[in-house]
């Protein structure tokens, strides 16, 4: 497995597509999203013959993302057959939860999927719909609950933070911990694009430990295990889940990055907070090789930027994050 600066990259992250029944605020741009056309994303078997170039280079561990994944046709088919690859020791799936059910869940679960990451940003119903535009809280609410009930381990559930909107509830957010086997993951802002979001609005993971341990008690670090990402980990006292702090403005963990990311439209990105990205889609169609393919995917790799510079003044990303995947 090659390592770049000393970091050993095993994670692909793949946006199927850019699209999403949701509009969160601090996804989607001030004017309207002009989504990619159907020809200009990456088909799935184009998507499984990248993998299949990508494993014999070392990636092991695949996040399947949108956008929303389950607004795109035929994504159980194309999530089997991603299963099938033996060389892949975790698939995993990031959503909203709004499209999916107990028989999804299921049928996630038959085919070997056991993780899923889920956003949810409020635990206030009005809230909810302000943020993402649709009135869908007790869905999402009751579809992590039964993706527990299943028995999908460890659920990850991501909120973003923001001043005026929901610093309110930090404390609600973190105390879902203490009842439920969660791990509630509190993410910086990331100022990318053209956001609906004023920079001041962002909430840095130091004034959120302190509103947690001021109204919950200490926390209590929690020992990294050989598949965490970038996520620090703390427990409550008699918690039954933890909490984690992914902190990509405050505190840079580019170190210890292992991954990358295929965007919808089949661009591999070495860093997410870096516009940098290799069109890979293009040579495929063009008939490149396994080998060729393998031979760009390490040329990504290989130039894997040691840092970024997102969180400095006036540096700002300029891709949209919905069109990365995240």
């Amino acid at each position: 497995m090659k390592i770049n600066h000393k970091r050993r990259v095993n994670y692909l992250r793949i946006s199927i597509t850019d699209r999403c029944n949701f509009n969160c605020q601090y996804c989607v741009p001030k004017e309207p999203a002009h989504h990619v056309s159907h020809d200009k994303v990456a088909r799935y078997e184009e998507i499984l013959t990248l993998v299949d170039a990508a494993v014999d280079i070392g990636i092991t561990k695949i996040r399947v993302t949108g956008g929303e994944p389950f607004v795109r046709k035929g994504v159980f088919s194309f999530l089997k057959r991603l299963c099938l690859l033996k060389e892949l020791k975790d698939i995993s799936i990031t959503t909203n939860a709004s499209l999916l059910n107990v028989d999804k869940l299921q049928r996630l679960w038959n085919m070997g999927i056991k993780r899923l990451n889920f956003s949810l940003d409020t635990l206030d119903r009005k809230k909810f719909s302000l943020i993402t535009g649709k009135d869908r809280f007790n869905r999402v609410f009751d579809t992590i609950h039964a993706a527990a009930k299943i028995g999908f381990s460890p659920i990850k559930i991501n909120a973003v933070i923001l001043k005026g909107i929901n610093d309110d509830e930090i404390v609600d957010l973190a105390s879902i911990s203490i009842e439920n086997p969660f791990q509630i993951r509190f993410i910086e802002y990331m100022p990318m694009g053209n956001s609906n979001i004023d920079d001041d609005q962002q909430v840095l993971t130091s004034h959120l430990k302190k509103v947690i341990k001021a109204n919950l008690g200490p926390l209590i670090p929690v020992k990294r295990t050989m598949n965490d990402g970038p996520a620090k980990k703390f427990t409550l006292e008699k918690s039954k889940g933890e909490i984690g702090f992914i902190t990509p403005i405050s505190e840079h963990f580019c170190n210890d990055c292992n991954r990358l990311r295929l965007t919808a439209q089949g661009k591999l990105r070495p860093c997410l907070l870096n516009d940098y990205e290799k069109d890979i889609l293009t040579p495929l169609r063009n008939g490149a090789s396994k080998e060729e393919l393998k031979t760009l995917i390490q040329n990504v790799i290989d130039g894997k930027p040691l840092s970024h510079n997102l969180g400095l003044k006036n540096n700002k990303i300029i891709s949209q994050m919905s069109s990365i995947g995240g």
